[in-house]
């Protein structure tokens, strides 16, 4: 079954959560699978902070022949963020008004933006009704998000190694890799490449929150008893901060941590219970063991306060990376999930 990716283009002013305005976006976007007859089949993916729309590229194992989301009885769908860098509108694109880059003129934006982008990219493609919504990190705060936004949209959702607000250590965490940024000299400049020896570092900080002790201590452990330097470890880490520099740019890496350091579902809505209450739709929480960054309890706050919800645990040895690696515990849940009738309640 083939992939078919389309750009959609929203050719009005957008009002950002700040107030500031884009004059008009695009977001790319995949489909993979078939729409059945009376459109109730659509499945929408939500990809984290340096994903793409591809969504095979890097979690094919939930949506191949057998897996939970078999693409011969579901309809794919997944939209590469706004502010991102594969084919939506960010900031190495275009200002139609200057006819120049954004660079760093790209305003900032929220989560909030980036779901009422996904939600007008939906009312193009006339989906009334969405089957399932599943992301993980950065993708599982657009799920809760979005959900929120649009109560009555969703049969299911699935967030994943997420919380209800990013936290003060979450917050840190990426704020640490900002001033990694800061500190390249070229990031001040207007050009695509700026930043990038200091997105490379940010990087190697970020792999420290994505992974844990036991992971690092198993796959970067030395043989031999003798080195005084270069350690698997270090390599590991310069090796990690130059394959990202080769597809991603700092401008986006900044945009993006920003959108992640502002998720409060609660902002303006009261408090975080009412808000998490609002959500009707049935939801699968799902969290990581030993995830550093998105630590345990954040996904049973979530999975006690939805009112129609339960929580699995993925066990890893890999932290926040376990929800792009245990396919096989992510497959069980999500099928045992799907296919109950009964209400789960916490």
């Amino acid at each position: 079954m083939e992939k078919h990716t389309h750009t959609f283009h929203y050719n009005k002013p957008f009002e950002l959560e700040s107030g500031e305005y884009l004059p008009g976006f695009q977001l790319r976007y995949t489909l993979f699978g078939k729409l059945n007859a009376d459109r109730s089949n659509v499945v929408w993916v939500c990809h984290a902070l340096t994903g793409n729309s591809d969504f095979t590229s890097w979690w094919k194992e939930l949506f191949e022949p057998g897996a939970a989301f078999d693409p011969q009885y579901y309809l794919i769908v997944c939209a590469n963020t706004l502010g991102g860098c594969y084919g939506s509108t960010g900031p190495l694109s275009i200002n139609p008004e200057t006819g120049k880059p954004f660079y760093h003129s790209f305003p900032a934006i929220t989560n909030r933006d980036i779901v009422r982008t996904f939600d007008l990219l939906r009312q193009s493609l006339e989906f009334e009704k969405i089957h399932t919504l599943i992301g993980g990190s950065l993708g599982g705060q657009h799920v809760l998000e979005w959900a929120i936004q649009q109560n009555e949209l969703f049969e299911h959702i699935v967030p994943i190694a997420c919380n209800a607000y990013h936290s003060p250590w979450g917050i840190a965490f990426n704020e640490a890799q900002r001033l990694a940024i800061q500190a390249d000299p070229t990031w001040k400049e207007n050009h695509e490449r700026a930043g990038l020896a200091g997105l490379k570092s940010a990087r190697a900080i970020a792999m420290l929150s994505y992974r844990n002790y036991e992971s690092y201590g198993e796959a970067q452990a030395e043989k031999s008893t003798e080195k005084v330097d270069g350690f698997r470890a270090a390599t590991y880490q310069q090796y990690q901060g130059e394959k990202l520099a080769l597809r991603f740019n700092a401008f986006t890496y900044w945009i993006l941590s920003k959108a992640m350091d502002s998720h409060n579902v609660a902002r303006g809505r009261k408090n975080v219970l009412l808000a998490l209450q609002s959500i009707r739709a049935k939801a699968l929480v799902v969290g990581v063991e030993d995830d550093v960054l998105f630590p345990i309890q954040e996904q049973k706050f979530l999975a006690d306060n939805i009112l129609r919800s339960s929580l699995i645990t993925l066990q890893s040895k890999h932290g926040h990376d376990g929800f792009l690696i245990e396919f096989d515990q992510l497959n069980t849940g999500l099928k045992k999930f799907l296919n109950s009738k009964q209400e789960v309640y916490c």
